[in-house]
């Protein structure tokens, strides 16, 4: 689900769930306590995924066939992983390997800097055509990686971007070829662990506070998102989406 190695101060996370990484309770659980290791290790991390995904975001099918009961653990599920990784104390780079939607660029958007491939791969936020609402963590890690100029179109229109547009949006901090993408990752990742731990931490920790704050006030929206994760007529929308877009909608 989830392959470990390390490389010095480094701890690699690649993503190998499925043909997609698709973010499910299991695999966010998996996620949540691989953070958890590495933050005890005193780790940087490195986030990537397998071949040319680095995850496509929600399981859909599985919040289409399992329903409210699976929402119940999922959300949180999602709120805790994504929670864990925004707040991760040490360097989180993200090895943006290949194809980063929806949630799966959201990951990308939790780290703190990001390296995309220049290849086939594309990172877009189609939630609000999938039809569902953004949890108050996911809006938050996105606000905080998006300049301003470009968050609307990420966020409203679900534009996709390649790695080279996404570089000159300012999404991503490099873009490199295919081959390099994880390589490259890891250079970064250990040159910010070089950082001495307390002034890094301090440092992220106050660079997102007013995100971490609003996240932790949020309890009204996050409620309003379950319940609109949960409606009828979400559920159609969802699979209008997976017909139109994947062609397996049921």
């Amino acid at each position: 689900m989830i392959e470990r190695r390390h490389d010095g101060p480094v701890t690699i996370l690649q993503l190998q769930h499925g043909k997609a990484s698709a973010l499910d309770v299991e695999l966010l659980g998996a996620l949540e306590s691989e953070l958890a290791e590495a933050e005890a290790a005193g780790q940087a991390i490195v986030i990537t995924g397998t071949r040319s995904i680095f995850s496509a975001g929600v399981d859909l099918f599985r919040v289409l066939d399992e329903g409210d009961a699976y929402l119940a653990s999922f959300l949180p599920a999602l709120d805790a992983a994504l929670l864990r990784l925004f707040t991760f104390p040490r360097p989180a780079v993200a090895a943006i390997n290949g194809h980063a939607m929806a949630g799966g660029w959201i990951l990308a958007c939790a780290c703190d800097y990001r390296v995309m491939t220049l290849g086939a791969g594309k990172a877009a936020l189609p939630e609000l055509q999938v039809g569902v609402a953004f949890p108050p963590i996911a809006i938050e890690a996105v606000r905080f990686a998006t300049p301003a100029a470009h968050l609307h179109a990420l966020v409203f229109a679900g534009r996709e971007y390649t790695g080279e547009e996404a570089l000159r949006a300012g999404l991503v901090e490099e873009a490199v070829e295919a081959d390099s993408v994880v390589d490259r990752a890891v250079a970064v990742a250990k040159a910010m662990a070089r950082t001495p731990v307390a002034a890094y931490r301090l440092t992220k920790d106050q660079l997102r506070a007013p995100n971490v704050a609003r996240v932790a006030a949020a309890t009204a929206a996050r409620a309003a998102v379950r319940e609109q994760w949960s409606g009828d007529d979400t559920a159609t929308i969802i699979r209008s989406y997976l017909d139109r877009v994947v062609g397996k909608g049921r």
